[in-house]
């Protein structure tokens, strides 16, 4: 891959509409020091010294798409309640439209709020709701969807699965039909409830866990000969084009058509794991709808999701910083042809 055709993919980026479909979240950080352990309970008392909310969930893969110079379109249902204007108010910060975010009474504004001293992530508390969406509520957001796609240049559309109740079969199978019907490429970041139920999308990419949970079938992260053979029975059996394995430090495994890729993680200094899915999801998308090969878009994708893991919290991913590290990667490497095998 040549430095011309880096920049090219890289700015063609801000030509693009993504639709994000998915569960959308704040997540609140408490951040402290821990001196001594409570005479109460054998756990630690964290002096708090500072609160932040951040975008979360399907939100923060919006934030990714932004951070690259793509257009997110956030698609997502909150709840009528004082989390909701804490999440507009966010929203807003990061400039980023509102138009795709449905508000009802029936739902609750999902908090994810982790208690951190220095870099230890001591505790995590969830507020939310998980149940289906209602079937009126459903079909109106379906709808809202379908307007949306009707009248914009959509370029893909990230379903982004957090089992929180919003993603329903409904949805999943009109969207995917419509987007057919507008030769839109699709994209799933996948958890368990709906596992099998993205037939036909143009790109699957779920982690180990996920996958051995998905498939009902236990195998560990360093057996690439059962995660290639089980990855791409399952890509065929669902007729999905594209499959991608995240198998963090064992890297991550592509599958697709009958051929398949190892693209080994890069050494980094890991201070915090959340939200590299959502950035690999979003840099994936963004490098397929600007027409990258699968194993391009799964290579700059693996650089993104590392280069967030040296991050505290979740944060999107820089732009200059992954252009940077794609050159250079590319360039030290002169043939990726080598790593696709029949």
């Amino acid at each position: 891959m040549t430095p011309h055709e880096i920049n090219s993919i890289f700015a063609t980026f801000q030509h693009l509409n993504i639709l994000v479909i998915g569960d959308v979240m704040i997540d609140a950080y408490l951040w402290g020091k821990v001196n001594r352990i409570s005479p109460e309970a054998p756990v630690p008392i964290v002096a708090a010294s500072r609160k932040e909310n951040r975008l979360g969930g399907a939100a923060n893969v919006a934030l990714n798409l932004s951070a690259l110079g793509a257009n997110p379109i956030l698609c997502s249902v909150i709840g009528d309640d004082a989390a909701s204007e804490t999440f507009f108010e966010l929203l807003d910060a990061a400039g980023l439209s509102a138009e795709g975010i449905m508000i009802s009474g029936k739902r609750a504004t999902t908090i994810k709020t982790r208690v951190i001293s220095g870099t230890q992530h001591l505790l995590r508390i969830d507020e939310e709701i998980t149940t289906d969406l209602t079937e009126n509520l459903a079909r109106s957001f379906i709808h809202q969807i379908e307007q949306i796609i009707k009248k914009k240049k959509i370029h893909a559309i990230i379903f982004e699965d957090y089992d929180k109740g919003l993603i329903v079969p409904d949805l999943i199978r009109e969207t995917i039909e419509l987007a057919r019907n507008f030769s839109i490429k699709t994209l799933v970041d996948p958890k368990k409830k709906n596992f099998t139920n993205y037939a036909g999308v143009s790109f699957f990419k779920p982690n180990l866990k996920e996958l051995t949970e998905g498939i009902k079938k236990e195998f560990q992260g360093h057996d690439l000969d059962a995660i290639r053979k089980h990855a791409s029975e399952f890509q065929q059996k669902y007729e999905i084009e594209v499959m991608l394995t995240t198998l963090s430090e064992n890297g991550m495994m592509l599958t697709f058509g009958n051929q398949w890729a190892h693209i080994p993680a890069q050494i980094r200094t890991i201070a915090d794991v959340s939200g590299a899915g959502d950035t690999v999801i979003s840099i994936a998308a963004a490098c397929l709808a600007a027409h990258a090969t699968p194993l391009q878009a799964a290579i700059i994708a693996n650089l993104g999701g590392g280069l967030v893991c040296e991050k505290v919290g979740v944060v999107p991913i820089e732009f200059d910083v992954l252009k940077t590290e794609t050159l250079q990667y590319f360039e030290q490497t002169n043939d990726f042809s080598t790593g696709i095998l029949d």
